[in-house]
């Protein structure tokens, strides 16, 4: 049968089906609000109102009792989050802060925010989390947390990393984007470390369009991510804080409209975590069969969220290289409905090792003299160079691929296609050759 990337008939054509998660209980939870006139109730002074209104309230106290802590901070964005973490920990300029190579760009910037400087530990082979050992070889005197990143839906190492930290007096702050309702023993991603982000952005397990959470059991801490949220500087003088690191403060605040959709969201991810587990797990089993595909391995005593499916690809054993032969799997695939401006969703490599990007190889974040890198204040000399992460680098370049093909409501007969076109180009590879 002759590959469609090679002018052949693609094994399906009809687009798959749109992720969907929106019904009539977000319809009346959005006309509830608006009927009320109260789109949001956030004052940046020193009031009741200092807290949002009810709605961003009520979904605070939900996502809490979800996770199982004493608080709960909703804001615009996991960005938003990461960035209101990272000043709750005191961070001075020139201080270092550890974060992942293989992540979005926030996840690694923050620290940028206040001047301090991200260093990069390398990934695991298997579950692309923040390798331990890399982690501690990075650990300075000027370490003042360190970013970890539940990647793809896999919580990190809690054990090992989180010794490392407390050994050395670091903060853990949890990325946890990708992996909401995953969990690691009997906690749940996001409560690991010191505090955790989540995510609301719209193509995330759930989502208001925009919107995230910081999460935590430190009531300090908690209370220094609501400044940095509102306006802190306009506050901290009625609310009697003597505490100012860090406390120029952002407007960072959700809305009404979208703690509402929240809300109602918050109650269908347990659904829709076990379905795309359910989805995954069958497409592990089969892709695995291919003999240059290796699965999805996921930690002893966790459960994987399955933000999407990664898998490895050998060029040994298949003769041909990762990229081509993923371009031909894609040239048998339909688009996903919603989605169509982004091609097939099956994609190589991931991300850049973030470090390669221009800011960190010009070292060059804030005006045109290179700080926070070359500042004053810091005396080390922080290294970006190609190959310091090395199992990212070949993650990227060479082995790693994944798919968004197995989310709600992809059928058992949406699945297989998907399974026969890796198996149409694997039985035909020597046409690529």
């Amino acid at each position: 049968m002759k590959l469609a990337i090679k002018g052949g008939n693609p094994v399906r054509t009809e687009k798959f089906p749109a992720y969907r998660i929106m019904g009539d209980r977000e319809k009346e939870a959005l006309c509830r609000v608006i009927d009320s006139g109260v789109l949001s109730r956030f004052l940046g002074v020193w009031h009741d109102d200092f807290y949002g209104g009810p709605e961003v309230q009520a979904v605070e106290r939900e996502w809490a009792a979800f996770l199982g802590v004493k608080h709960a901070i909703s804001v615009n964005s996991c960005t938003s989050a990461l960035y209101c973490a990272v000043g709750a920990t005191g961070v001075e300029p020139g201080e270092e802060i550890i974060v992942s190579p293989y992540t979005m760009s926030a996840s690694a910037t923050a620290p940028l925010v206040y001047n301090a400087v991200p260093v990069f530990a390398d990934i695991e082979e298997d579950h692309y989390c923040l390798d331990p050992d890399s982690v501690e070889s990075r650990i300075t005197s000027r370490t003042r947390a360190i970013i970890v990143v539940d990647i793809f839906g896999q919580p990190y190492d809690r054990d090992r990393i989180n010794h490392i930290a407390q050994k050395h007096g670091l903060y853990v702050i949890e990325d946890c984007a990708q992996a909401p309702g995953a969990t690691w023993k009997d906690k749940k991603a996001g409560t690991l470390g010191h505090m955790g982000c989540f995510s609301l952005n719209y193509h995330k397990h759930i989502h208001t369009g925009e919107g995230g959470f910081v999460v935590t059991d430190d009531d300090e801490l908690a209370m220094r991510v609501r400044l940095i949220r509102n306006h802190a500087e306009a506050v901290v003088e009625k609310a009697g804080r003597t505490y100012l690191n860090n406390m120029i403060g952002f407007n960072y605040r959700m809305t009404e409209l979208e703690a509402s959709v929240a809300r109602c969201q918050l109650d269908r991810l347990p659904d829709l975590l076990e379905k795309r587990q359910e989805n995954c797990l069958y497409l592990n089993d089969a892709l695995s069969e291919i003999p240059a595909i290796k699965p999805t391995f996921i930690r002893p005593d966790t459960t994987h969220a399955f933000y999407v499916h990664p898998l490895k690809f050998d060029r040994a054993v298949a003769g041909v290289d990762r990229d081509t032969f993923i371009e031909a799997v894609k040239a048998e695939l339909p688009l996903t409905e919603l989605r169509e401006g982004e091609g097939v969703k099956v994609s190589s490599g991931y991300c850049k090792p973030l470090y390669l990007q221009p800011m960190f190889q010009n070292k060059m974040a804030y005006g045109s003299g290179g700080c926070p890198f070359v500042a004053p204040w810091y005396d080390g000399e922080v290294d970006y160079s190609k190959g310091i992460c090395p199992v990212a680098e070949r993650m990227y370049g060479e082995e790693l691929f994944l798919h968004e093909l197995m989310r709600p409501p992809m059928t058992k007969d949406d699945l297989d296609d998907v399974l026969k076109a890796f198996w149409k180009v694997w039985d035909n590879r020597e046409e690529l050759l």
